[in-house]
């Protein structure tokens, strides 16, 4: 796992305000709600971390020695051990308990976590969650009102419950490759994790629509969502006009199939993004802004569709007037007009821009480690109950001691015997908050 440069993530973090803590008698909106999470990689951590950002007590089970893959992508964080960045980005405000779930000792303390639980979590391959004794009917048995959530790639049953599913092969399957990039090439996938990510936003979704039906009907439940489920939904809109018209969805670069003009222009000094979604926007476009009374009155560019006609000769009249000046002078004149426009930025100009900044989405945190890291905010914002105060991804099996002691009521010399039996792998569980010790 290569390591970030000599820049360390606590001096990094300094270039961010403080995290301004929530107020201190104010609810969550998921208090006494408790989470066992098997998860791994991003679309399960993910979705259970916004249960652990509205108050949930998210107990993270991991593999003692290893723990979760995904603390393993880079870059890795210097002091931290097995703690990449995307860990980081999807593990906050949860704790870690090691166990070892091949072990009769490990999958014991797992039962007596679900016992008690109101929401299990868990995205293994097919089948495995089963042959541990840990399957949803065996959970039910336990715990009549549990909530167990499986986060499958193709579903749990049928002929493709065995393929492992990962985010650019849902990518690829979905057709939405298909739909991005340029006509004169192959389609591209987004950069970005977006399967895993809109996954994780329907797990959480669903969990949440779950424990709204247990408070009103008094019952638990099996939940499933599926990766490629999600992936179909995220072409969007493309699939009814496909079923409509017959056709399938064209790559078109920067540009929109469905208005005009839609894309990046470049100003004097850097590139910039317009949508013109309707008539009205475009006609305050070029006569407000651009004062193009000949475009404005132009009847072959009235309507949406003369427009997509039209669109080479639109946009290179518009690119000529926009290069005429920088982009504080149009952005200023487009937020008066009411132009949806924006920069074209990196990801580093993203959060630290002035919109990033109004909202407080970047901010730091303390670590008992490095002493200050970033942090990015919930995007969810609660006026009656906000979202917790963020708390750094934990260390492998850092809070095994603590659960074990608050949840299941376990005395250290229980722990220990445990220990013994093999429950925590290699590691012996430390004193409440501290980090657990391998055995040596």
């Amino acid at each position: 796992m290569s390591a970030i440069d000599n820049t360390t993530l606590s001096q990094r973090a300094q270039e961010f305000p403080a995290y301004r803590p929530r107020p201190s008698a104010a609810p969550v909106a998921l208090e006494g709600i408790r989470v066992v999470d098997f998860t791994h990689f991003i679309a399960g951590p993910l979705a259970t971390m916004f249960l652990a950002d509205m108050g949930a007590d998210v107990v993270k089970i991991e593999a003692p020695e290893r723990g979760d893959e995904l603390r393993y992508y880079p870059p890795a964080v210097p002091g931290l051990e097995a703690q990449g960045g995307p860990f980081l980005w999807s593990n906050r405000n949860k704790r870690s308990v090691a166990l070892d779930l091949k072990s009769p000792a490990g999958i014991e303390v797992a039962l007596g976590l679900i016992a008690d639980a109101d929401v299990v979590v868990e995205n293994f391959s097919t089948g495995v969650m089963k042959r541990l004794g840990l399957g949803y009917e065996t959970c039910r048995a336990l715990n009549p009102k549990l909530i167990y959530c499986s986060v499958s790639a193709y579903g749990r049953e049928g002929p493709f419950s065995d393929r492992l599913g990962f985010d650019p092969v849902v990518q690829a399957e979905s057709g939405f490759v298909s739909m991005n990039g340029y006509a004169d090439r192959m389609g591209v996938r987004a950069s970005a994790a977006v399967m895993d990510i809109s996954t994780a936003m329907m797990v959480s979704n669903a969990i949440l629509g779950a424990l709204f039906s247990r408070e009103r009907q008094g019952e638990g439940q099996f939940v499933e969502v599926a990766l490629f489920d999600t992936g179909l939904l995220m072409t969007g809109w493309a699939t009814m006009q496909h079923l409509v018209s017959g056709k399938e969805p064209q790559r078109h670069g920067n540009t929109s199939s469905d208005t005009c003009p839609s894309g990046v222009f470049e100003a004097s000094d850097t590139s910039f993004y317009i949508n013109c979604g309707n008539d009205k926007i475009f006609q305050r476009l070029v006569g407000q802004v651009l004062e193009r009374e000949d475009l404005a009155n132009d009847d072959s560019l009235k309507g949406r569709n003369d427009r997509i006609a039209r669109r080479e000769f639109l946009f290179e009249e518009l690119g000529k007037e926009f290069r005429r000046q920088p982009w504080l002078h149009w952005q200023a004149r487009m937020r008066q007009a009411q132009i949806p426009c924006g920069e074209v930025r990196t990801v580093g100009q993203a959060m630290r821009s002035a919109e990033a900044q109004a909202r407080n989405l970047v901010t730091h945190i303390p670590h008992p480690d490095l002493g200050q890291i970033p942090n990015i905010a919930s995007p969810i914002r609660y006026a009656r109950t906000p979202v917790v105060d963020p708390s750094p991804a934990p260390a492998i099996g850092q809070h095994t001691s603590e659960v074990l002691q608050d949840v299941l009521g376990w005395a250290p010399e229980k722990i220990a015997e445990m220990a013994r039996s093999g429950a925590f792998g290699m590691r012996i569980p430390a004193t409440t908050g501290e980090s657990e010790s391998p055995i040596q």
